[in-house]
């Protein structure tokens, strides 16, 4: 995937990019695509992380962890009722079984 991303930026971007924000995992790709939008676009890359109720563990170090890789900052927007509201319950309604 990420490989795919790297193909289809537009070389006409270098040098017009001010800021990035990227949705961030603190997975192999989203820590390596930071600095490579910092080396190859000179601009500043900002982490977004939504917390959808997957817990401390899963969120603990994210911001150090993106902060190494360059990040200017991590944001982290609680979203955990949106995510009950508008996909949990949807899907229970549907018939799915919530483990």
């Amino acid at each position: 995937m990420t490989k795919l991303l790297i193909q289809r930026m537009p070389v006409r971007l270098r040098g017009k990019l001010k800021k990035v924000v990227l949705a961030y995992s603190g997975g192999l790709d989203t820590s390596v695509i930071v600095p490579w939008f910092k080396e190859n676009y000179g601009c500043e890359v900002v982490c977004y992380t939504a917390d959808v109720g997957q817990g401390i563990e899963e969120l603990d170090g994210l911001e150090q962890k993106a902060k190494a890789s360059g990040a200017s900052q991590l944001v982290v927007k609680d979203l955990t009722e949106e995510f009950a509201k508008d996909y949990i319950f949807p899907c229970l309604r549907a018939g799915a079984i919530y483990e």
